[in-house]
């Protein structure tokens, strides 16, 4: 899952026809020369509705193809950049664009249904690949092989009302370290009474598994084993996050009694000074902010509690396997430009977000390493809109924590968790042993069909 509203809905258009669309309107099929020039097809390119964006991204190809006057870049564009519905079968039909967004969970995927261009002998194309992040790089590495390129990360925190923290007499700058404190803190904050409350989790729509596993991993735990093929959710720490759950919800009613959430009830609550506390990523402050009435200086993030573990997502781009070599080497040119210049590109030049009242000075992505990094910030910094002091806390947690991705076949398996978690939540007398046991087995046999 991505971060932003649970998955941040990106993703590819829908399948061309050919009947409608030429062949160099969707996947490769030819050898990309146009005119002299290298043809490539790239997605995720912002639609129309998102006029800002849109503009951003159209003006840095034009930069690029500037710079680059043997390469043309045709852009589709869709929100989201990737249909789960049809992205194999835009795939298999030899229909998806040169260049295409893909979540972290996809690379393996899409390597194994061999689909992906081997992109190890041009990586001296991309002058940032040493600049990046070894972990997110990693991802997209299969067996040696590169496959792909990362474009953003992000790591599961805890978001919490700094105004409410101060009204139920909590140190804000302090915010809970441990899910025992994050419990002691949700107390106090839902004793405010008038409906807040203090601490809030989702249980539908497979984000109530998706918290699962954060939570399980925050306590040192894994959803699947180093074999990917058996689950490891039965443990004292699967027990741990559903009794912490149980408890909070029945013992401390301190989670509210509205139950069955999702991210858009979460981010109602928190905008409104309603809840204490839930757990996100850094981009969802701008959404509680511009979409949900918060307050920047109220809205703070610390690490995730329990020292352990937290939870990592994001997405990059991979090269369709029918890409010519020109194609491939002319794709690592515009990333590059486009993402992976510190400081510079659709997503690093700050003073043009700035300028257009973006948020700027959020803790994440932070893709880059080394000289890169420190230039990254170092723009950031200079550019920043909002309280970063609020964000310190988060900033120096994380690097005491394991960055850990989504296990294998997410979806499915956050579908069964699903049902666990919410019905310890709706059920008082919930059988947690039970529980773990039946959820465990149907893992089990989603992970043998894989």
């Amino acid at each position: 899952m991505t971060s932003t509203g649970f998955r941040r809905t990106l993703a590819a258009i829908g399948v061309c026809s050919s009947l409608a669309l030429t062949a160099s309107a969707c996947g490769s099929g030819d050898d990309g020369a146009s005119g002299g020039k290298t043809r490539i097809t790239v997605n995720c390119e912002p639609p129309r509705s998102a006029k800002v964006d849109r503009a951003f991204f159209e003006a840095d190809t034009a930069a690029f193809e500037k710079a680059h006057a043997d390469i043309d870049v045709v852009a589709h564009d869709a929100f989201p950049c990737q249909d789960p519905k049809t992205f194999d079968a835009k795939l298999a039909g030899g229909q998806m664009e040169d260049v295409f967004y893909t979540y972290f969970t996809d690379a393996r995927h899409v390597v194994d249904i061999h689909q992906a261009a081997d992109l190890t002998p041009y990586l001296g194309e991309l002058k940032s690949y040493g600049t990046l992040s070894k972990q997110l790089r990693d991802i997209y590495t299969v067996d040696g092989k590169v496959y792909g390129i990362p474009r953003t990360g992000y790591s599961m925190g805890l978001i919490y009302n700094r105004a409410l923290f101060e009204k139920a007499g909590l140190d804000p700058d302090r915010p809970p370290a441990t899910w025992d404190e994050v419990r002691a803190a949700a107390r106090r904050i839902a004793a405010l009474g008038d409906g807040t409350v203090g601490y809030a989790d989702y249980s539908a729509q497979n984000q109530g598994g998706w918290h699962f596993t954060a939570e399980l991993y925050s306590q040192g735990g894994d959803v699947v084993d180093a074999s990917g093929r058996k689950a490891t959710i039965d443990t004292p720490q699967g027990h741990a996050v559903l009794r912490n759950l149980h408890d909070m919800r029945w013992t401390d009613d301190s989670m509210g009694s509205k139950q069955l959430l999702v991210i858009n009830d979460a981010q109602q609550m928190m905008g409104s000074g309603k809840l204490g506390m839930y757990l996100s990523a850094p981009d969802n402050i701008p959404i509680l902010v511009k979409e949900k009435g918060g307050d920047y200086k109220d809205l703070a993030l610390a690490p995730m509690p329990g020292g352990r573990g937290t939870l990592i997502g994001g997405d990059g781009y991979m090269f369709n396997r029918r890409a010519t070599p020109a194609q491939i080497r002319a794709g690592l040119k515009w990333l590059d430009h486009m993402f992976l210049s510190p400081g510079k590109g659709f997503l690093g030049d700050y003073a043009r977000a700035k300028r257009h009242d973006a948020p700027v000075g959020l803790p994440e992505p932070r893709l880059f390493t080394g000289a890169a990094d420190a230039r990254d910030q170092q723009v950031k910094k200079a550019n920043a809109n909002v309280p970063v002091e609020n964000y310190q806390a988060f900033l120096d947690g994380n690097q005491k924590l394991e960055m850990k991705i989504e296990p294998p076949d997410a979806q499915q398996i956050y579908s069964v968790l699903d049902g666990v978690v919410s019905a310890v939540l709706t059920k008082k007398d919930a059988d947690i042993d039970r529980l773990l046991e039946d959820a465990s087995g149907k893992i089990d046999s989603i992970l043998a069909r894989s």
